[in-house]
């Protein structure tokens, strides 16, 4: 491999936060089903460990699973409490306060943690966490670190963490503004989510529809394509109404 000057792009150990039970474990709300009919409707989070010669470098985001965007996120030197909450801090200032939003992880310390359940339950998110030791139930997030570090960062020897840092804020940017993905219909995380907020100003706009009769499955059906499906099902639900 060396005399064609090839590099292997094998995924290493992961990064284990589980330290047994810490605090409460919450069910496993998400169950697998990674698919979300509107933006902040479900949320996903974990962390992941990059080694560059005797340092270590920690990323920790927060995914939302309707267009795949990265949120909001936090690099240190330590898989540190610190991290995780600023990380949610900086997720919470980006909406309204959720309705039902629901938010993934494994069965880290760090999730187990009071403070971080009860800042949760202030902002009425529900948690999910996945069963112990089953990578797949948070399949999203993972195949993320996975994708970032193929493309990234077994792409390039590393001399520094700082290095390394500047790469991931780049790599997150490219990665929510210009990466097109297959399950988004050829477009990128943040073009998925402003078409999908202009499907819901033109069915305001075709249907007069005031937010009160709107639900998610209904406007989920419009912006794929179902306008048939979605306006009789809104109809259905506006007569029920009156």
């Amino acid at each position: 491999m060396s005399e064609l000057k090839l590099k292997s792009s094998i995924r290493v150990k992961k990064y284990k936060s589980y330290k047994g039970t810490q605090g409460k474990i919450a069910c496993n709300v998400l169950e697998r089903n990674f698919k979300a009919e509107k933006p902040f409707q479900k949320w996903a989070t974990d962390i992941t460990e990059f080694r560059v010669k005797e340092k270590k470098l920690y990323l920790s985001p927060i995914i939302d699973l309707f267009n795949q965007e990265v949120i909001s996120y936090e690099l240190t030197d330590r898989p540190h409490f610190k991290g995780v909450m600023d990380m949610l801090e900086t997720a919470l200032k980006k909406i309204d306060k959720p309705t039902e939003l629901v938010l993934h992880s494994d069965q880290g310390w760090h999730y187990q943690m009071l403070k971080y359940q009860k800042v949760l339950k202030q902002n009425g998110i529900i948690q999910s966490m996945s069963r112990k030791g089953n990578c797949l139930d948070n399949a999203v997030v993972e195949n993320f670190f996975g994708t970032l570090k193929s493309e990234l960062f077994y792409q390039k020897h590393y001399v520094s963490t700082e290095e390394l840092k500047e790469d991931i804020h780049n790599y997150i940017e490219y990665f929510n503004k210009e990466r097109i993905k297959l399950n988004l219909n050829g477009m990128s995380p943040i073009e998925y989510r402003a078409h999908y907020n202009k499907s819901i100003t033109k069915f305001v706009q075709l249907f007069g529809a005031s937010s009160v009769f709107i639900n998610s499955k209904i406007l989920y059906g419009f912006y794929t394509g179902q306008l048939f499906q979605a306006a009789l099902s809104f109809f259905k639900k506006r007569s029920h109404r009156i």
